[in-house]
């Protein structure tokens, strides 16, 4: 990726407009020019694969059902779009199959596994059959069990892990080691990491990784002023719940 651009990601579509892994989102995010989107996928109970970031649809829908453990059409009955605005009562659960549909041809899709092994087979034979370039297609997962099994049967796609750093704890009770992390990536033959956007990504961090031509990745980032920071750092791209704006404001100061 070269543009500013074209290292922008769409987080859940365009997520602080519309709700978010919805087809709303996601429709509204490449009408305003975002070139990759981000989604999360779970496995139903009859082995459809359904876009959602929760292991069950009460933060956002208008019931609790557990993914796992219901039918596609259980869970299309739940409004995913009532909670975020009365202009999106009705909304449901997309499929990956309907998500992948909107792709545009020079975009690309970034696919988050939020469970485990048991959807990467479907996921594959999804991908198989649908008209998307190899190269349209990324799988990002903190899973690294998930993402070395798909990197041996699917090698064909760029696949990253994610680091969430220190997201849950602060940064000086952790003990980061950039070299510890690159070697476990390339000795599975991934492709880098989508790391958060903490106080442990620095500059250091960033150069670490692509001085062994490997991709950094950066979530989530919302602020115009860390959007231009980690940047400078030459990271690969960004994902932010606020696509357009942010890209309009990293364009308009370039």
């Amino acid at each position: 990726m070269n543009s500013i651009r074209d290292k922008i990601v769409a987080h859940r579509g365009e997520s602080f407009i519309a709700p978010e892994n919805t087809l709303s989102a996601i429709k509204l995010a490449w009408e305003k020019g975002a070139k990759a989107i981000e989604i999360d996928i779970h496995l139903t109970a009859d082995n459809k694969i359904v876009v959602i970031h929760d292991k069950h649809t009460g933060r956002v829908g208008d019931r609790k059902l557990f993914v796992k453990k219901r039918k596609l059409h259980e869970l299309k009955g739940v409004d995913v779009g009532l909670k975020k605005s009365e202009a999106y009562k009705g909304e449901r659960i997309p499929t990956l199959d309907e998500v992948i549909e909107t792709v545009p041809l020079d975009a690309k899709l970034i696919i988050e596994i939020k469970c485990g092994k048991e959807i990467v087979n479907s996921l594959l034979k999804l991908l198989k059959r649908v008209k998307l370039r190899d190269n349209q297609i990324e799988i990002i997962s903190f899973n690294f069990d998930v993402l070395s099994l798909i990197k041996k049967l699917a090698p064909q796609y760029k696949v990253l892990c994610l680091l969430d750093l220190d997201y849950y704890l602060p940064q000086w009770l952790l003990r980061i080691k950039p070299q510890e992390i690159i070697k476990k990536i390339k000795d599975s033959g991934l492709d880098g990491v989508d790391v958060w956007a903490g106080k442990i990504l620095d500059q250091s961090f960033v150069k670490a990784f692509k001085e062994e031509e490997l991709c950094v990745y950066v979530w989530t980032v919302n602020d115009l002023v860390e959007a231009e920071r980690i940047l400078s750092y030459g990271v690969d791209a960004i994902t932010t719940d606020r696509a357009e704006w942010i890209t309009k404001q990293l364009v308009g100061n370039k």
